[in-house]
């Protein structure tokens, strides 16, 4: 019985094909950077960050989150492009950092190639602290400090400069936003670039004191329903933060991060310090706690006021 016999693939042919798979692998390799990414981005570094798969590609979360601390970025850049440092080399603190995503794209971008310039990311978790650490070390960047500091304690701790040119705080969760607003009054920063995330505090106020309002104003009826006592807790937070800052020397603008579609926590304000204290702001933010009912918080939240007897 004559069994068929297997064709076996010519030498050249196996070689063309080889040829062809290295020559498709060099072409990945050599393929452009993806659209998303600025031109000179450390695509190790987004890798590291676990926002680039490691193939170098990004999915849908990643892509949105990239977004955000893109378009912050491009913000802050605009505020270190500006401002002159108040010491030998321009200062930056990120509070509630997290994983640092935005300390190290910061310092990818905008920071290594000066060869001047320290981020300083402050975070409770000390876990995230320790592996921060350990990146910056693998990828050589040098001027980033890390601590393992609540953001209200970190204005009194003496591994951080006297003074800060800039204090940013992406997503800090409730009341750390009042603390890096704090951090930065005490630092006399020259600029606070700030996205708030769920205000809290003040909506548990607002709760306590309902039935007492809702006799008084007709205004209460703005937080009767719980879903409206948290959105109108969230609103009012960031008025009386904005408050507070043009209180305190800053003007004050207020903005978009990217559109809602990307993220609900979206607003954006951007506080440049003018030097220019406004009475009038002090005394709003004093009557607008009146109004609400929410006077305990003036000592708490708002301290300086109390000290200048502004909201009084």
């Amino acid at each position: 019985m004559n069994r068929p016999r297997t064709q076996r693939a010519a030498p050249d042919s196996i070689a063309a094909r080889a040829r062809q798979s290295s020559a498709s692998g060099s072409k990945d390799a050599e393929s452009p950077p993806l659209p998303e990414l600025r031109p000179g981005q450390s695509a190790l570094l987004l890798k590291e960050l676990h926002i680039l798969t490691r193939e170098g590609k990004l999915n849908q979360d990643s892509r949105r989150k990239l977004k955000q601390v893109g378009h912050l970025v491009q913000f802050i850049e605009k505020i270190v492009v500006e401002l002159e440092p108040q010491g030998d080399q321009l200062t930056l603190a990120d509070h509630g950092a997290g994983k640092s995503y935005l300390g190290f794209i910061l310092y990818d971008l905008l920071l290594k190639a000066q060869g001047s310039g320290t981020v300083y990311g402050i975070e409770t978790r000390p876990e995230l602290v320790d592996r921060s650490r350990a990146l910056a070390e693998r990828l050589g960047f040098e001027r980033m400090r890390f601590l393992n500091i609540a953001a209200a304690d970190a204005a009194h701790d003496s591994a951080l400069p006297e003074r800060f040119d800039i204090v940013t705080a992406l997503h800090a969760c409730d009341t750390a936003t009042d603390d890096a607003i704090a951090f930065g009054l005490a630092k006399k920063a020259q600029a606070m670039v700030l996205v708030p995330c769920c205000q809290a505090e003040l909506a548990a106020n607002l709760r306590q004191s309902k039935a007492l309002q809702l006799s008084r104003t007709p205004l209460a009826e703005l937080w009767r329903h719980p879903l409206h006592t948290r959105e109108m807790g969230s609103q009012l937070t960031n008025v009386l933060r904005c408050l507070y800052l043009e209180s305190q020397g800053y003007s004050v603008t207020v903005t978009e991060l990217v559109g809602w579609e990307h993220s609900l926590k979206n607003e954006l304000i951007i506080a440049r310090h003018t030097g220019q204290k406004k009475r009038s702001a002090g005394e709003r933010l004093g009557a607008l706690l009146d109004q609400f009912g929410l006077q305990a918080l003036l000592p708490v939240r708002y301290p300086a006021l109390v000290a200048a007897g502004d909201a009084l």
